[in-house]
């Protein structure tokens, strides 16, 4: 076989081209610590490095997710925390108005701290997030949450029963707020009898000791819809000047004896002040938020008019309003510590997953960096010994070897 010289020139050529082309492969390795460098270097390590990036980037966004959850959580429970010291200081209050010694001068000067209360307490309900949406108006958030209602003097829930959540890992949701229906709405009143159906008017009847009116409320109370409309209608006979029988819709109870026109049933001060019998009905269960609690109760404070009875009745709904909403307060309160620590142990479980991730892929694309150094100085001894070649054989030929 005939050797040509343009043929030496263009496998030594060749040589060194592949070599140099190592060279700048295993050089750009070694500058971007990454393994593969196209897809065409090793297809099935890219692909499913893809899918590890997929990963990576989604834990990323829920990474996000849960800087966000963590942020409204802690801004409501600040909110909370504010309310629930205000309703506190307004209970100290209440306790404080209950006191006989007290002048009118004084109640005012306590119905002035309570309007500065509610105040308070309205501005903390319509709290905002961070992105100027309000807490506690559930779906309805760009709506005010509490505002006054002048026709029927009471303070109005303007949100609905939403709750927002965020999503945190796959499959896993957390609320990020609690609606003022279920924080400040659903707060029990006191029981009470209704003392607008009272018959006949010049009688009254006033609960005195609230645990034992509770018992008997709860179980003589037909809630039922289908219930007649005298079920929950109480009647009290005074049968001499010094027993009395009750009744419940029609239907006897018990009887006793009473004293000095007062007789006392099951928590009740029950004065017939010259009748022989009356009648009223027992209240039905209700909610009232805070706001219209504090609003009655400065209302209460402020008016010259109002009996003692009355004026009792209204710090006897206010203690049990108060003690109520607080421990409503309360309860969201441990319900926002038991969703932080949920979000707290997925931070935990996504920053592990996020390593195995990291260190999957690492495995499939990224360098060793040792191998690659030797992979590197092989490659430029083959360069090198190339281009020595070349020179070397360039030079061969008839006149050379003649001379």
């Amino acid at each position: 076989m005939r050797l040509s010289n343009n043929l030496m020139h263009k496998t030594n050529l060749n040589s060194i081209l592949n070599n140099q082309q190592e060279v700048n492969k295993a050089q750009q390795q070694v500058n971007t610590q990454k393994r593969v460098l196209t897809a065409s270097d090793d297809p099935s390590a890219t692909a499913r490095a893809l899918l590890y990036s997929d990963r990576i980037q989604t834990n990323e966004q829920y990474s996000k997710s849960l800087t966000m959850l963590d942020s409204r959580l802690k801004t409501q429970e600040s909110v909370l925390t504010n309310i629930k010291e205000s309703i506190t200081r307004s209970h100290v209050l209440t306790i404080s108005a209950g006191s006989g010694a007290l002048a009118d001068i004084d109640r005012a000067g306590i119905a002035e701290e309570i309007s500065a209360i509610k105040e308070t307490v309205l501005d903390l309900m319509n709290a905002k997030t961070e992105d100027g949406r309000y807490i506690f108006s559930g779906y309805q958030d760009n709506t005010q949450t509490y505002s006054f209602d002048s026709t029927s003097n009471e303070y109005k829930y303007n949100g609905d029963q939403g709750q927002h959540k965020i999503k945190v890992a796959e499959g896993v949701e957390i609320k990020s707020s609690d609606n003022g229906f279920d924080v400040f709405e659903n707060v029990a009143k006191r029981l009470d009898v209704d003392r607008a159906s009272l018959t006949p008017a010049t009688s009254s009847v006033y609960v005195k000791e609230q645990g034992q009116f509770d018992n008997f409320h709860k179980a003589q109370y037909d809630a039922s819809p289908s219930a007649p409309a005298n079920a929950n209608t109480i009647t009290v006979n005074f049968t001499s000047a010094t027993t009395y029988d009750v009744l419940q819709g029609g239907v006897a109870l018990k009887s006793g004896t009473y004293s000095d026109g007062v007789a006392n049933i099951d928590g009740m001060e029950v004065r017939a002040n010259g009748a022989a019998s009356l009648t009223f009905d027992l209240a039905k269960p209700e909610k009232e938020n805070v706001l219209n609690t504090l609003h009655k109760l400065e209302a209460a404070l402020t008016d010259p008019s109002i009996s003692q009875d009355d004026y009792e009745q209204v710090l006897a709904d206010s203690l049990v309003g108060l003690t109520n909403a607080k421990n409503l307060v309360s309860q969201t309160q441990s319900g926002l510590g038991g969703r932080s620590n949920t979000a707290q142990r997925i931070v935990d479980a996504n920053a592990d997953l996020d390593i195995n991730n990291k260190a999957a892929k690492a495995t499939l694309v990224e360098l060793d960096m040792a191998e690659a150094i030797t992979e590197l100085t092989k490659h430029e001894t083959a360069l090198q010994a190339s281009q020595a070649t070349f020179g070397r054989l360039t030079n061969l030929s008839l006149l050379e070897y003649i001379r």
